[in-house]
């Protein structure tokens, strides 16, 4: 059955309208609707300064807080430093969605959703501690596409499974360069969503049947958290539909071979020295990820 036909009309419909140039009913936004505020050197300013903190273990303070700016500006500073980071010998290869599902949205106090980068010096194997240079961990469960081929454009939630390989069980690892996880929108988005590393677990069997894969978190053994596949968006697909049509804007698509992290499907969990961290996707396949107990 197709993924619009196990949704309904109405939802296939809700899912269907994510589009660029304006708010759809699920309450994804477009990325790039309005006019920048910042200047070229007011953007590289500011994302010397992000991944300066990060890599001090310093922190920021919001850039909210500092200087007038918009969504557009926000993202032109996540990709002035993620070019910082290329130019360091770091890879794109792929995308994380964030706040994609209401447990996120409402966790984090966001009302929209945002994207940004991976590259491959954030990915982990399932088991493996986290860097020692991260400031304040948390971790929540994703699944994980890999893509067989290009997407751009305006596409489909069929077209995007379509083009999926495969699909993994997976924990973001976020670390936001703002004390306490303080921030705007447009502070999260600058500082990449928070993207600090990801953990790719065990393939996922049901591919057909992304929405109905079922999900516990655990920290330290304990259940703290669980849903299915359908908090994202409805469709771990739906997000994917809006980021492509999102990087269409600026004139780039998805590659094959690119994974995309569909977004949050619990609350994230605190992940302190000596902590572990794992998921159960679909009772029977686990991925974790710990954090040393000698890393302050």
């Amino acid at each position: 059955m197709e993924p619009s036909a196990r949704f309904g009309s109405s939802e296939a419909r809700r899912i269907g309208g994510l589009r660029r140039g304006g708010r759809s009913s699920c309450g994804l936004v477009c990325a790039y609707a309005g006019g920048m505020k910042l200047g070229a050197t007011e953007i590289q300013r500011w994302a010397t300064e992000l991944r300066e903190a990060r890599l001090g273990r310093a922190g920021h303070a919001p850039l909210s807080s500092l200087v007038d700016l918009d969504i557009e500006d926000a993202y032109a500073i996540q990709r002035a430093g993620t070019a910082l980071r290329v130019t360091c010998g770091e890879r794109i290869v792929g995308w994380k969605l964030g706040y994609t599902s209401i447990a996120m949205r409402e966790q984090m106090g966001i009302a929209e959703p945002n994207f940004g980068p991976l590259t491959d010096a954030m990915l982990l194997g399932t088991g493996d501690a986290v860097s020692q240079t991260l400031l304040q961990p948390r971790v929540e469960p994703e699944i994980a596409v890999r893509f067989g081929r290009p997407l751009q454009g305006r596409v489909t939630i069929e077209q995007v499974l379509d083009a999926v390989d495969d699909a993994f069980a997976s924990l973001e690892v976020v670390d936001s360069v703002y004390p306490d996880y303080r921030f705007q929108l447009v502070d999260n988005t600058a500082d990449g969503s928070s993207a600090a590393q990801v953990v790719i677990g065990p393939r996922l069997d049901r591919l057909d049947a992304l929405e109905s894969v079922s999900v516990t978190l655990r920290h330290n053994g304990s259940d703290v958290g669980s849903a299915t596949g359908a908090a994202a968006s409805g469709h771990p697909a739906a997000g994917v539909v809006w980021l492509v049509d999102q990087l269409d804007a600026i004139g780039r698509g998805l590659d094959a071979g690119d994974i995309v992290i569909t977004g949050g499907l619990t609350k994230a969990a605190a992940l302190a020295p000596g902590d572990t961290i794992s998921a159960i996707f679909d009772e029977t396949t686990e991925v974790s990820v710990h954090r040393l107990a000698s890393q302050r």
